[in-house]
C-alpha cells in the first residue's frame, strides 16, 4: 500500500511538472484541437465546390442536361461563357474547369458518329484537377448514355450494378480522416511526454534525487506511465466530444467508454515504449530522433494510412508486432461499424501481452541505465 501511495503521489508531481512546462501544453493543446482539424479537412480527397463553365455551341437538350448535371457542394453553380473564352477565363483564375460543346453535338450522337467534348482543366490546382477530371468523365458519361438509351439509340445495360458502400454511405474522408488523425496524435503524445519526462529527470539532475529516496527504479517509472497516460486520455476524451463530433461532426457508431477503454489499454503500451526510447537516447535530441525512426513507420503500418490487406505478406506478419497496429484496427471497428467487446476482444489482449512485454524491457534497461 506504500508503494502504491509513493507512485500516486509521484505520478502527481509529474502532472504538476507538465502544467509549468508551456511548450509540452502548447503541444498538447495543438495536437487534440486544430491538428486532427487540419488533418481531416486540409488534404481534399474528393471535389468540393470546384468552379465550372460551359461553352455550349449547340444549345440542344442534351448540352443543356449536362450543364444541368453539376450541381454543388461538389461544384458551383455552371456558369455559360462565350465560346472561345475558355483559355482567357482559366488564366485570370476565374474558372477551375471549363468544358466546351461543339456545335452540332446532339445531332452528331443521334446520327451514331462519336463527337468530342472539350474539357480544360487547370492543372495548377494539382489535386482538385486530377479528380475533378474523373468526377467530370463519369458524370458527362452517365448523362450521354442517358440520353442515347432514352432516345433508343443504344440498348440498356443487361445488367443493373448496385453499389453500397457500407458504415460510410456518403463516403466522407474528413470522418475517416478526422479519427486516424486523432489516432495518430494519442500515438505521438503519449510517446514524446513519457520519454520527455525522463530525459528531463536526467538532464535536470533530479533522477539521482528521487533514487536517493525509499523509492525503486519501478515505482519511477510506473508514476511517469500513469501520469502521462491519464493526461492524454483526458486529453482524447474531450477532443472525442468537442473537436471530432463537434466541430467535425463525426458521427460515433460504436461506444465512446469501449473506445476510451481499448485508448488507455493502448497508453499503457505506448508510455512503456516512451519508457523504453528514453532509456536508449542520452540526450533530447537522440529521443527525438527515435521517436521518428519508431513511431512514424508504426503510424504507417497501422492500417490507417494504407490498409493491412495491401501491404506484402511478410510485412503483414510483421505488423502483428505492432501495437498501433491492433489499437487502428479495434478504433475503426468501434467509431465505425459498432463493434462491441465481443469483436475486438483479440485486439485488446494483443495490445495488453506487448504492453507487458515492453514494460518488462524497459524496466530492465531502466535498472541498468541507474546502475550505470
Amino acid at each position: 500500500m506504500q508503494r502504491l501511495y509513493c507512485i500516486f503521489w509521484l505520478g502527481l508531481k509529474e502532472m504538476i511538472s507538465l502544467r509549468r512546462d508551456w511548450v509540452m501544453m502548447a503541444l498538447l493543446v495543438w495536437s487534440f484541437t486544430l491538428a486532427p482539424i487540419m488533418e481531416a479537412t486540409g488534404v481534399a480527397t474528393t471535389v468540393n465546390n470546384a468552379s465550372i463553365a460551359f461553352a455550349d455551341e449547340d444549345n440542344s437538350p442534351l448540352s443543356r442536361s449536362l450543364a444541368a448535371a453539376f450541381f454543388p457542394p461538389e461544384f458551383q453553380p455552371v456558369v455559360q461563357i462565350e465560346p472561345g473564352t475558355g483559355a482567357a477565363q482559366m488564366d485570370a483564375g476565374r474558372f477551375l474547369f471549363v468544358v466546351a460543346v461543339p456545335p452540332g453535338f446532339e445531332k452528331d450522337v443521334r446520327a451514331g458518329r462519336a463527337p468530342e467534348v472539350q474539357v480544360l482543366i487547370d492543372a495548377t490546382a494539382m489535386q482538385q484537377a486530377g479528380i475533378g477530371a474523373n468526377y467530370i468523365t463519369s458524370i458527362l458519361g452517365s448523362e450521354i448514355r442517358r440520353f442515347a438509351i432514352g432516345a433508343d439509340l443504344l440498348e440498356p445495360p443487361p445488367v443493373d450494378i448496385i453499389l453500397r458502400s457500407a458504415f460510410n454511405p456518403n463516403r466522407d474522408s474528413v470522418r475517416f480522416a478526422g479519427i486516424v488523425a486523432l489516432i495518430g496524435q494519442i500515438m505521438w503524445l503519449t510517446t514524446i511526454l513519457t520519454g520527455a519526462a525522463m530525459i528531463r529527470e536526467r538532464e535536470h539532475g533530479t533522477i539521482e534525487h528521487l533514487l536517493a529516496m525509499p523509492l525503486a527504479p519501478f515505482d519511477i517509472a510506473a508514476a511517469k506511465i500513469w501520469a502521462n497516460a491519464a493526461v492524454v486520455l483526458i486529453a482524447a476524451a474531450l477532443s472525442l466530444i468537442f473537436v471530432m463530433q463537434g466541430s467535425l461532426g463525426i458521427s460515433i457508431t460504436g461506444s465512446k467508454m469501449l473506445f476510451l477503454f481499448g485508448t488507455a489499454l493502448f497508453l499503457f503500451t505506448a508510455t512503456a515504449l516512451g519508457v523504453f526510447l528514453a532509456t536508449l537516447a542520452r540526450s533530447m535530441a537522440q529521443f527525438a530522433l527515435l521517436v521518428m525512426l519508431t513511431i512514424l513507420p508504426m503510424l504507417m503500418l497501422s492500417g490507417g494510412e494504407t490498409p493491412i490487406e495491401g501491404q506484402p505478406e511478410w510485412l503483414q506478419v510483421g505488423t502483428l508486432l505492432l501495437p498501433s497496429r491492433h489499437y487502428m484496427t479495434a478504433s475503426q471497428a468501434i467509431i465505425f461499424k459498432g463493434a462491441g467487446f465481443e469483436t475486438i476482444w483479440p485486439e485488446l489482449l494483443w495490445m495488453a501481452l506487448l504492453g507487458f512485454a515492453l514494460l518488462a524491457t524497459s524496466l530492465l534497461l531502466f535498472r541498468r541505465s541507474v546502475a550505470q
